[in-house]
């Protein structure tokens, strides 16, 4: 996700020294005040302008991106962090320290798939099954979990219920270890290519030795 508060900041570094330099100058071709600061205003809103389109477009071209992919896959961002912010609620709302681990694990992979999408938007595609339909599972069991569980009374009803979503949030957490597994895929695949590079040329530089070592041995 591109930074907007970075952004801002960059923007107006540059746009403020426009201004400034647009009023002087106007100021000192006319001699005339309001005609100096529409011009600067206007020099000044004008740079902050263009160059926001320009920082947007690399953005998108760094991350192979169509504005229209690059708003589809923000507003979906957008609906995940709600999303997120419902499962911390009820994740640390549960009174059970049997679970702890476990929604511990739970928000961290959540929330470094998140991460990972906002910072590098193109692999929100490679999380798709996360996104819509992983989190919202985990969300609205975590909320059953926790309705149930802060029942005064448990009647051997609620108690199944319970033993049966504490085991489904179990397979879940393995499904969101999963989904993270696939967001760094193409990491794991580019690391394990480097990996064999790197081995290939230890061996072929061995090989070289080889002869050469041989070679002092003989004299």
């Amino acid at each position: 996700m591109m930074n907007p508060v970075l952004s801002l900041i960059v923007r107006s570094f540059v746009a403020i020294p426009v201004t400034v330099f647009t009023g002087l100058i106007t100021w000192l071709l006319t001699y005339d005040g309001y005609l100096t600061i529409g011009l600067a205003l206007a020099g000044g809103f004008l740079t902050h302008v263009v160059l926001g389109v320009f920082m947007s477009s690399s953005f998108l071209k760094k991350h192979g991106l169509t504005r229209k992919e690059y708003r589809y896959i923000q507003k979906n961002l957008a609906d995940a962090n709600k999303k997120i912010r419902r499962l911390n609620k009820s994740l640390f709302s549960i009174r059970d320290l049997n679970s702890v681990k476990q929604r511990i694990d739970i928000l961290r992979i959540t929330k470094k798939i998140q991460k990972m999408a906002a910072k590098e938007p193109k692999r929100f595609y490679q999380a798709e099954p996360f996104y819509f339909s992983h989190l919202d599972s985990v969300v609205e069991l975590t909320e059953k979990y926790n309705f149930l569980i802060s029942q005064p009374k448990k009647s051997l009803e609620i108690n199944q219920s319970l033993i049966e979503t504490r085991q489904t949030l179990n397979e879940l957490t393995r499904v969101l270890e999963e989904d993270l597994y696939q967001v760094v895929s193409n990491d794991v695949d580019h690391l394990n290519f480097e990996i064999d590079v790197a081995k290939h040329t230890i061996n072929k530089q061995k090989e070289l030795k080889l002869p050469e070592e041989n070679r002092w041995l003989k004299k």
